[in-house]
């Protein structure tokens, strides 16, 4: 009986030390409030803590670094390029107690962010040529265009004064004073995307258009230029080949010609007129056949082998061979 009178309090006791402990870890930060109002100093080193039950309570707060992500809105540059612009943040809280008493929770958090960084941005993409945004420095693009000059890069980009990086240094440097009111520390900020609108975009792929055409056009005519080259030089090579094959061919023509020639000087002074009867029937067999008709004299040189033959055959004319 003792035993259970005993369990009631027993009980109580736990829940009690259950609900007065709480436990923080490295991630966390936390302030005790009583009926609303701060008691103590905010507590972030981890380990087991201790409050009233019910009567305290703690509001825990994220130690490490927490994200802000801004609306992409329409921004006017300083060259009155319209961009739709989308930025975002990292930061922290570095007083638990003033961010408790300002903004009282993350939510609150955000929408402060959304109220003093979003103008901050705006402030200086519209304070600065939209050339400024894009780059940080004069550095020469590699790959713009393939193979473009520089000096055509040069034509095409404009001085880098401030750059990109400067830019989102200054919108840290204005909006940071303003953040530290909260107990935030804005840690970065960076602008994550930038596009053209509808319009200006139309305008820009345009002219980006023209400008592929005009280097394609460019290395067309280089193309061009070193084919008639390649042609050119080709068509002098087949010449002089052609030339060469030709006095090749033409010496060695000349050297057959001259050693027939040769050799029929050797024939015809061994025996002249067996080589003046072999030449003549030559002539005979080229220049007549049976449907030839000659009217010649007697006494001509052209046909005396004819003539000799028939002197010492008594054969009839129309028996000669055709």
């Amino acid at each position: 009986m003792k035993w259970k009178t005993l369990i009631i309090p027993i009980i109580i006791a736990a829940i009690a030390v259950y609900s007065s402990a709480y436990i923080i870890d490295e991630t966390e930060q936390v302030i005790i409030t009583q009926f609303g109002r701060v008691i103590g100093k905010p507590k972030s080193e981890p380990g087991l803590y201790f409050k009233i039950p019910i009567i305290q309570n703690a509001n825990f707060f994220p130690k490490n670094l927490l994200a802000w992500d801004g609306d992409e809105g329409q921004v006017p540059t300083l060259d009155k390029t319209f961009l739709y612009v989308d930025a975002f943040a990292r930061w922290k809280i570095v007083d638990p107690l003033k961010f408790f008493q300002t903004v009282n929770n993350i939510t609150g958090a955000l929408a402060r962010l959304d109220d003093i960084i979003d103008p901050a941005v705006r402030n200086f993409v519209t304070s600065y040529p939209l050339i400024e945004t894009v780059r940080n420095s004069n550095r020469v693009l590699e790959k713009l265009a393939v193979e473009v000059e520089n000096t055509m890069q040069e034509e095409l980009l404009a001085k880098i004064t401030t750059g990109r990086a400067a830019i989102t240094r200054g919108i840290m440097a204005q909006a940071q004073p303003k953040l530290a009111d909260f107990g935030i520390e804005l840690v970065d900020v960076q602008i994550k995307r930038l596009n053209y609108v509808e319009e200006v975009r139309k305008s820009v792929y345009a002219r980006m258009i023209a400008e592929r055409n005009q280097m394609a056009q460019k290395f067309r005519s280089e193309g061009e230029g070193e084919a008639r080259s390649i042609e050119g030089n080709r068509d002098k090579e087949l010449k002089r080949i052609t030339s060469e094959a030709y006095r090749i061919a033409q010496e060695k023509m000349g050297k057959a010609d001259a050693e027939a020639t040769m050799i029929y000087a050797k024939a015809y002074g061994r025996d002249p007129e067996f080589y003046s009867f072999v030449k003549s029937l030559g002539v005979y067999e080229k220049t007549m056949d049976k449907e030839t008709a000659l009217v010649l004299s007697t006494d001509s040189d052209f046909l005396k082998y004819f003539k000799s033959y028939m002197d010492k055959s008594p054969v009839r004319r129309g028996d000669l061979p055709q």
